[in-house]
């Protein structure tokens, strides 16, 4: 079977990582990007899940939190962390 070069674009930092990865796992991008491909045809789909990052119950009530802090007009606020270090120092 004869081979041909194809060329895709990606973030170069991406593809650093990615190298790297590939090489501890005894295999080059190429190869990588072949087993890919080849499990796509195997299996007639991206061969894993796709979705979007839902964030679990107890980052949503973090979140909700936060909202209500920010909201909250009598919350006492900062402008660094060396304000927040001195009013400590001084409560002590």
């Amino acid at each position: 079977m004869a081979n041909i070069n194809v060329t895709i674009r990606m973030d170069e930092d991406i593809k650093h990582q990615a190298d790297d990865l590939f090489s501890d796992l005894g295999m080059s991008l190429s190869g990588a990007i072949t087993i890919f491909i080849k499990q796509a045809i195997r299996q007639q789909a991206i061969p894993f899940a796709i979705a979007r990052d839902v964030p679990n119950q107890e980052t949503l009530e973090a979140i909700e939190e936060v909202q209500r802090l920010k909201n909250d007009p009598a919350k006492k606020t900062y402008d660094s962390f060396n304000e927040i270090l001195k009013k400590l120092d001084s409560e002590i």
